[in-house]
């Protein structure tokens, strides 16, 4: 079986791939744009299957479709909560939501290898999935978040979430009690699910949500510091250049 992954992350793609590999499974190659996605499709014959990340790093994965006739059977593989499932359930597409658990992974190319039929991009309307994507009037932000636990999963709650941070090129959760979590989402990609009412990046290291802009002191640099009930790390500053911006957010 000739296999593609499309995901914009590195290191979620090399772990796709090691997971696949467990599986008896060797992916062709690693693609991690649109841009390079339309050349790859253009130069070489098309796989049976691929795993396709959402958002990528110029744009959505559909633009791959718009620009080149793909025949290949797709399984999503996507960070969005529920209200994106719609549309694929609709579409009779696979999809697996991050973090892939491996046994959704196996069952994912179980499910493949019994129908042995591709989805032809005919039988996909990508039209629909991005209009409940895009569309603010009815996209549904993220009420929660699954991190790892050892070999567990735990579900946490938005509300639970005091911050958001990257740290040595990894992102992490700090919930109200006082726990660190990493996920693997980017802040770009969690910042484009967040509910922009409630969440704010206030630097390229933190996105901190309403409840936890309560208290603060001006820094140097006219910058401000924020004051986390719980996070003690290191400082949570704004950036100069989203001051402005941030105490706009603040006033609604």
């Amino acid at each position: 079986m000739r296999i593609v992954i499309i995901e914009d992350e590195l290191p979620a793609a090399r772990a796709l791939g090691r997971r696949l590999e467990k599986l008896g499974l060797q992916p062709e190659t690693m693609l991690h744009s649109v841009e390079q996605s339309v050349n790859w499709f253009g130069r070489n014959p098309q796989p049976d299957l691929i795993f396709l990340d959402i958002q990528l790093s110029d744009g959505l994965s559909f633009e791959i479709f718009e620009k080149v006739d793909i025949s290949s059977a797709v399984i999503f593989t996507t960070a969005y909560d529920e209200y994106a499932l719609r549309a694929f359930k609709l579409n009779s597409i696979d999809y697996l939501l991050k973090p892939i658990d491996d046994d959704e992974l196996a069952s994912a190319v179980e499910k493949y290898q019994r129908q042995n039929k591709p989805a032809l991009p005919s039988e996909i309307d990508f039209a629909q999935i991005r209009k409940l994507l895009s569309n603010p009037a009815e996209k549904q932000y993220r009420s929660r978040i699954t991190v790892k636990v050892g070999t567990n999963l735990r579900v946490i709650p938005i509300a639970e979430v005091e911050c958001f941070y990257s740290e040595n090129k990894g992102t992490y959760l700090h919930t109200s009690d006082n726990r660190d979590y990493p996920i693997d989402l980017t802040l770009d990609a969690l910042e484009a699910e967040l509910d922009p009412s409630e969440f704010f990046r206030i630097s390229r290291k933190f996105i901190v949500p309403l409840r936890s802009s309560r208290e603060m002191s001006v820094y140097s640099n006219s910058r401000l510091k924020l004051n986390l009930p719980t996070y003690k790390a290191e400082e949570v500053v704004v950036s100069r250049e989203r001051v402005q911006d941030f105490r706009n957010w603040l006033g609604g």
